[in-house]
């Protein structure tokens, strides 16, 4: 039995929190609460790191100059292409199975020179019979003039013993018939001499048609047939018939095509003295000049074709390298001569910023405000009187917010 005096009494003692633990747990929590807070404001600062690394990707150019050799003045640019003049596909004229190639890309070679081979097999046979039917029609030639001689001295006996009364008339003309039946017999093989000859011609004309030559002195560019295949005159047989050889180009007439924009087709001129830079050489001017306009318009391009001579080759100069041309003067301007040479921007490099032309420069990977005064138009080109130099790098592309000082990535 439970009384009051030997009832269980509590300790709350027990419960009490020593203070080592108290400190030891106020310890432990703000270790937690750092760890916490170091976790956020790593976040937040890699977020704003990344933000300010974020650069904007802008394309540059080059200002250059805008006057030529001897001051010349610059009236207009162009950008085209090297092209060859004499540029030839090599096919062969009849459909055949290649049975050589005998050259490579960037071989050499002269007019005449045999590049490739097609199966002769049947064009020989063809030609080995055409020449055993000349050879059967002289036979028959030889044969029937041995005969016809014989036929005449027998018609030459006949008509003297006619003469005599010795010969019937019959006899005498049975000997001038055979005589005359032998000599049309001689004409008509040497008909057929002259037939069968003519097929030898034919057949080996076949024949030389399996070899393929080079017409003009050039080199080889392209390289597109190869022993075992089918090639043909015309587009036969599908994806595994061959049209064509080879590419061989006269590098001697290599020339610049470009195309002026109508609008200023009319500071284009034969003759005219034209500044040529190829993509592949910035630094390299090629004195040129204008050969010929091509007197025709493209409507869908609006523009005219305009064809410019070297006026030294250089082996550098390859076909179809891309190439920028200025069209100069004939004077040299009085403002060329007396003041400082213009610069050439594009025109998408100039920006309006409250009334004032401004331009970006690029100068250790930021952009630098500055002021530009303005000239004339060059065609896609505009001509900077001050404010740059020859050699300045400028935004031609870019966000439109663009600001003085911003870290900027230029695109290769």
């Amino acid at each position: 039995m439970v009384t009051r005096e030997n009832a269980p009494t509590h300790d709350l003692g027990s419960l009490r929190i020593h203070e080592g633990q108290r400190k030891s747990g106020k310890v432990g929590k703000g270790f937690a609460i750092f760890f916490g807070l170091l976790i956020v404001l790593s976040g937040v600062g890699a977020g704003v790191y990344a933000l300010l690394e974020s650069k904007p990707a802008v394309e540059v150019a080059v200002a250059r100059k805008a006057v030529g050799p001897g001051n010349r003045e610059a009236l207009l640019n162009a950008t085209g292409y090297v092209t060859p003049r004499q540029r030839a596909t090599i096919a062969a004229k009849i459909t055949g199975r290649v049975t050589g190639v005998f050259f490579d890309e960037g071989t050499h070679v002269h007019q005449g020179q045999l590049l490739a081979t097609l199966d002769d097999a049947d064009a020989r046979r063809a030609l080995e019979t055409a020449r055993a039917d000349r050879d059967s029609a002289k036979a028959a030639i030889a044969d029937y003039e041995v005969q016809l001689k014989n036929a005449r001295i027998l018609l030459h006996r006949t008509e003297e013993l006619q003469k005599a009364g010795v010969e019937p008339q019959e006899q005498l003309d049975n000997a001038r018939t055979a005589a005359e039946s032998l000599q049309a017999k001689i004409d008509l093989a040497k008909a057929q001499a002259i037939a069968a000859e003519a097929r030898i011609g034919e057949a080996q004309q076949a024949v030389d048609n399996c070899t393929i030559r080079a017409p003009f002195d050039g080199i080889v560019v392209s390289k597109d047939a190869q022993v075992g295949e089918m090639v043909s005159p015309i587009s036969a047989g599908g994806g595994f018939t061959r049209t064509g050889i080879a590419t061989i180009v006269d590098m001697n007439s290599n020339e610049i095509e470009v195309d002026v924009n109508e609008a200023y087709i009319t500071r284009v001129k034969p003759g005219q003295q034209v500044t040529a830079i190829l993509d592949a050489y910035p630094d390299w001017e090629i004195p040129s000049r204008v050969r010929t306009i091509i007197p025709s318009a493209d409507r869908q391009k609006a523009t005219v074709k305009v064809r410019i001579s070297f006026l030294k080759l250089d082996p550098r100069i390859l076909p179809d390298m891309g190439i920028k041309v200025t069209f100069l003067g004939d004077e040299p301007s009085e403002r060329n001569v007396a003041t400082a040479p213009a610069i050439l921007i594009p025109q998408n490099a100039v920006r309006d910023d409250g009334g004032k032309k401004v331009v970006f420069l690029i100068k250790a990977d930021k952009t630098e405000r500055r002021a530009v005064t303005l000239g004339g138009n060059r065609g896609t080109d505009v001509e900077v009187i001050s404010g740059l130099v020859v050699g300045d790098t400028v935004v031609v592309n870019g966000p439109p917010n663009l600001h003085d000082g911003e870290s900027v990535q230029v695109k290769k």
